[in-house]
Order: C-alpha cells, then structure tokens, then sequence
C-alpha cells in the first residue's frame, strides 16, 4: 500500500463515523467537505497533472449547481435524471470555453478562464426570469428518497468515492501519464506528436464535468442557488484548497478542502478577521511546506521510516 493510502485511512474512517456522533454540525461539516474535496480534485487534474493554472473553476460548479435545480423545480424532472444532465452540461460547456482557452498559455490562459467565469456569472446575476437574479434560486427541492441529512450525507459519500475512482483511474492511465509530461515540458512532448492541445482540452472537459457534479450536490444539499457560487473568490478559494492540500498528491486537495472548511468554521465562530488568518497561514505553507499538507505528511513518513 502506498504512503498516500496510508495517510488516507484515518480520513475515510473519520468521514465514514460522522453521522454516528450524532451531531448535526460535523454531518453539515463533513457533506460540505465531500462536496468540495470533489470540486478541488476535480481542478487538480488541470493544476497538479496538466499544469493549467485555472481561474474560473467556479464556473463549472454553478453551472452543475443551476443545472439541476432549475431542471427539478422549474421543468419537474427527477433528480437522477437533473444530476446526470448537470454533469453533461457542465462538460459541454467546459469543452466550449477550453476550446478557447487552451489555445493560450500560462498567466494569458489564467486570465482567459476568469475572464469566462465572469461572463457566465453575470448571466446568472442578471437573469432574473430564470436564475432568480441576485436573490438567488430558493427552494430547490430535495429528492424524497433522500429526504434526511444523513441519507444525503452517504448519498453524497457514494458519489463522491465514486467519482475520485474514476479521477484516479484517469490519471493513472496512458492519457494521465501524457497529461503529466504536457505539465512538465509541452514543447518537447509537441515535438514527439502528441497534440497537446488536445489533451490540454480533454482535461478540461472531464474537469469540467466533475466540478459540475460537485456542484448539483451542493445546489441540492443547501436547497438553493445563489450567483456568488459562480464569481471569482469561489475559484480562489477552491485553489487555495488545492495548494493547500498539495497539488501533487491526487488526494491533496481532499485534505486540503476539509483543513480550510474545519478552520473556517472554527475561526470564524470567535472572529471577523479569518481573510488575515488565512493570508498567514497560506504564507506559511508556501514558505516551510511548498508540497502542501499530505506531501508533507509524505516526507515525514518516509523520514520516520529511513530511522527506524
């Protein structure tokens, strides 16, 4: 078993013996973290395999998170079939918007992808006929077969698993393996031909896709929709959850995810100054632990094992 699994364990217990503490607060806490540890690895196939400094992942949240609520309440459709089709659309339109994007490269890339996310999040501020405008989509309705925080707790738990097997299956496959060697040097991986560009795209679409999936959770769990989900600090600060977990290891921005919402909980219940904490802790992280907190972790396991 690798050292990342190992680390992994006492993660998956914990997660798995929430609902059991009875405590109404850790089962919001921990359907929160599934949801957003999904959501930053789905940005980390771009940042950590392909090398795709993204912006606007927000972008394909809230679209997930519109996509099915508006199709349960306002078109009547059931929510197996709302879920599928958030998924489809959001990697619909991460293929449209990758199209464009892949074509530049590095910070102009970055500034292509906001400047996306911005577009998509005015539509959904203005278009008060169908997303409810700045008051937001309220009263997304809740499956009847889910209808208790916890049925949904594990009904978010078996997707989420679901969804990192898959993530993990694609990044350790030949196309992972390409997407790799395009982050370390896409000039000479052009040169052996491969279509980088295509790849680069392909990344961004199954991204895309998960992100959405991530999203229609979210939209469902917290029974309404609201523009902020689309702007740009929900982009910052699921990239904050990727480095902060550690942007090399697939599983990185889980921890990371459930380190900043369990710190953000925390911190917030005794002050109002959390953005300054978070600078410093940030700071910290990039200054003393730049693989983020699971490569860390990696190193003092592999330290403690060469002493022994």
């Amino acid at each position: 078993m690798s050292k990342e699994n190992w680390i992994l364990i006492p993660f998956i217990l914990i997660i798995l013996l929430i609902p059991v503490s009875g405590s109404r607060f850790y089962v919001f806490l921990g359907t929160d973290i599934l949801i957003f540890g999904l959501f930053a690895v789905s940005l980390n196939l771009l940042l950590g395999y392909t090398g795709l400094v993204s912006f606007g992942h927000a972008t394909y949240f809230g679209i997930g998170a519109y996509t099915c609520a508006l199709l349960m309440k306002k078109a009547s459709i059931p929510f197996p079939l709302a879920f599928a089709a958030a998924g489809v659309l959001g990697g619909i339109a991460a293929l449209v918007i990758g199209f464009f994007c892949v074509r530049l490269t590095k910070v102009y890339f970055a500034m292509l992808t906001l400047a996306f996310s911005q577009i998509v999040w005015a539509i959904a501020f203005k278009w008060n006929s169908l997303t409810g405008g700045d008051t937001g989509f309220i009263g997304v309705p809740f499956p009847q077969y889910l209808d208790s925080k916890i049925r949904f707790y594990y009904f978010t738990f078996a997707v989420v698993a679901v969804s990192l097997f898959i993530l993990r299956k694609v990044v350790n496959s030949p196309f992972g393996r390409i997407l790799t060697t395009i982050r370390e040097n896409p000039e000479r991986t052009e040169f052996i031909g491969i279509n980088v560009k295509l790849f680069q795209l392909a990344a961004f679409m199954i991204s895309g896709v998960f992100a959405a999936i991530s999203g229609a959770l979210f939209g469902i769990f917290n029974n309404n929709v609201f523009p902020d989900i689309l702007f740009w600090p929900a982009s910052a600060e699921v990239l904050i959850m990727t480095i902060l977990g550690g942007i090399y290891s697939f599983f990185g921005p889980v921890v990371g995810a459930a380190v900043l919402l369990f710190l953000r909980m925390q911190v917030t219940s005794y002050t109002v100054y959390w953005p300054l904490i978070l600078g410093m802790i940030l700071a910290l992280l990039l200054f003393f632990f730049p693989g983020g907190i699971v490569g860390f972790l990696k190193t003092r396991l592999v330290f403690v094992k060469g002493n022994r």
